[in-house]
């Protein structure tokens, strides 16, 4: 187990891309391809990734083939997200035989026969950049990735959405969907009572004086979508599933599951609600079941691909 002040946001979103690339719908995935298909924008494609972490889901995309020649902006509030995404995204490309150059101004040129995607980094507040007018209406897709449930999607949606063009699509993945499941039960009434009591931490989630989470944040998306006009085209489960095998948790696993248990605890530390004894103990026996790699841990989750009218 790590200690407290080893955990790191980076490490932990860089073992989640395997855990994400298995558990993102696949059928959605494929409807997403078939639509930007038929898209005829007057030039490259422009995309807009909210949230965008450490850049795996650039570099998702380009192992998908999704878009040949495309301008990719990727936005995060967080400067240590957008660093790591700087080295990390050339790195990776080359790695995968991509032509490389690094322009001017920053911005990542990764070319081979028949792709030519331009992908700019920035660090910014999604809403204040979505407030700018210059970015209204600018962008053919956009994607968001594990996002919805850090905002309050009612109150927000139109401004998130706001960078899209007419017509354009939303690609918004692993959104949570109220259910955090760790197995072997230790005792089922405090199980239940610590993931009542965490996922009550998303729902008063505050943040700079608004409120930003939904613990169901999925199923509560169908209506909040309806309710600003734009269509759903395809949406499935895209659930974290993460055990050990015969030799063990794959690649970083068992630190993204020492994260994930670090996470609950800092939330829930202090509760009145929980034996703060108890609770201690129930943190601890959990880490040391990741170390024994007998820990499941389950994440119920959804994928949407939409059209803004």
């Amino acid at each position: 187990m790590p200690a407290a002040d080893e955990y790191s946001f980076t490490r932990y979103l860089s073992a989640k891309k395997a855990i994400d690339d298995r558990s993102l719908n696949s059928q959605v995935r494929q409807s997403l391809a078939r639509a930007v298909s038929t898209m005829r924008p007057a030039g490259p494609l422009r995309v807009l990734e909210i949230g965008a972490g450490i850049g795996t889901m650039v570099e998702r995309v380009i192992e998908w083939g999704l878009f040949g020649q495309g301008v990719y902006t990727a936005i995060d509030s967080e400067s240590k997200n957008i660093a790591e995404a700087t080295s990390r995204v050339p790195s990776w490309a080359r790695a995968q035989g991509y032509s490389v150059k690094i322009e001017a101004n920053g911005q990542i040129r990764i070319t081979a026969p028949g792709k030519d995607l331009l992908v700019r980094l920035q660090v910014a507040d999604v809403f204040e950049f979505t407030a700018h007018v210059s970015e209204k209406g600018q962008s053919d897709v956009l994607i968001a990735n594990a996002f919805l449930d850090l905002i309050d999607v009612r109150s927000s949606l139109s401004d998130i959405l706001s960078p899209l063009a007419a017509g354009g699509l939303f690609y918004f993945t692993i959104t949570f969907d109220g259910a955090t499941i760790f197995q072997p039960e230790i005792d089922p009434d405090l199980d239940a009572k610590i993931e009542a009591l965490y996922h009550e931490t998303m729902d008063r989630r505050i943040v700079g004086s608004k409120p930003s989470g939904d613990s169901r944040a999925g199923r509560h998306f169908f209506e909040q979508i309806r309710g600003i006009g734009a269509e759903i085209l395809d949406a499935g489960s895209s659930d974290w599933l993460v055990f050990a095998g015969p030799n063990g948790y794959p690649d970083d696993e068992a630190y993204f599951l020492h994260f994930i248990i670090h996470t609950v605890g800092s939330a829930l530390r202090g509760t009145p609600d929980l034996d703060p004894e108890r609770f201690s103990a129930w943190l601890q026996q959990r880490h040391a079941q990741v170390d024994q790699g007998t820990l499941v841990y389950i994440a119920h989750q959804l994928d949407f691909l939409g059209r803004v009218p």
